[in-house]
Order: structure tokens, then sequence, then C-alpha cells
């Protein structure tokens, strides 16, 4: 079976990892203290913040064998924040909300903090 399948009695469900990772996109930016998610140019180094459109972006799923997840968020928190609590607090939710959503278990959730942005 395909990784992110499930069998039941009426078929097969295959869930797409882009899928995944625009519903923990749009969860992670209703957490409070997360500005929006990050894309990072490797070659010049530069981040930028995303738009909502463009969420995925700045998520990577992995998928296991028996479709464990594996979710690394790149963001940018609010200026004056504390960044271990607003990491924890998005933790919790993307967990609960994405196990909630997919039926599959995440088991690691790794937040990068590319940047900090100051909200009026």
């Amino acid at each position: 079976m395909m990784k992110g399948s499930m069998s039941t009695e009426l078929g097969i469900i295959t869930i797409s990892p882009d899928v995944i990772a625009k519903y923990a996109g749009s969860v992670a930016v209703e957490c409070f203290g997360i500005v929006g998610m990050a894309a990072v140019n490797m070659k010049d180094g530069l981040v930028r913040l995303l738009k909502r459109e463009s969420l995925t972006h700045g998520i990577h799923v992995d998928i296991s064998d028996n479709n464990i997840l594996v979710l690394d968020f790149h963001v940018i928190v609010s200026y004056g924040v504390n960044i271990l609590s607003v990491s924890d607090n998005l933790m919790h939710n993307v967990k609960y909300k994405v196990e909630e959503f997919t039926g599959m278990t995440v088991d690691k959730i790794n937040i990068f903090v590319e940047g900090v942005r100051v909200i009026d």
C-alpha cells in the first residue's frame, strides 16, 4: 500500500502530503505569535514571508511506511513573544488537529524559526 493510504471496508483512502501541509499551515497561522510561514532561499540565504495561498512552501511533510507523520515548519514569529511558548502551542495545536483530520499519528514536529517581525 502507498504511503498516506488507509484501507477501509469500502476501499482505500489516500491523503496527499500537500493536503496535510496545507491543513497544518492553516492551523499554524491561527496560533498566537505566528506571523506566517517562511520560504528560505538557500542560494542567497534570504527568508521571506509567504502569502496565505502558498503556505505549503514553508512546511515539509514526511510520511513513513506505516503512516506516521513528521512535520517541519519554517515560521516567522512576532516580535516580543516567548518563542518557546509559541512553539509549544504550535506543536500541540497542529498535532491534535492533524491527527484528528487525517487519522494518522504525528510523531515529530520540527520548528525552524526563520525570522521575527514587528506586528502593528
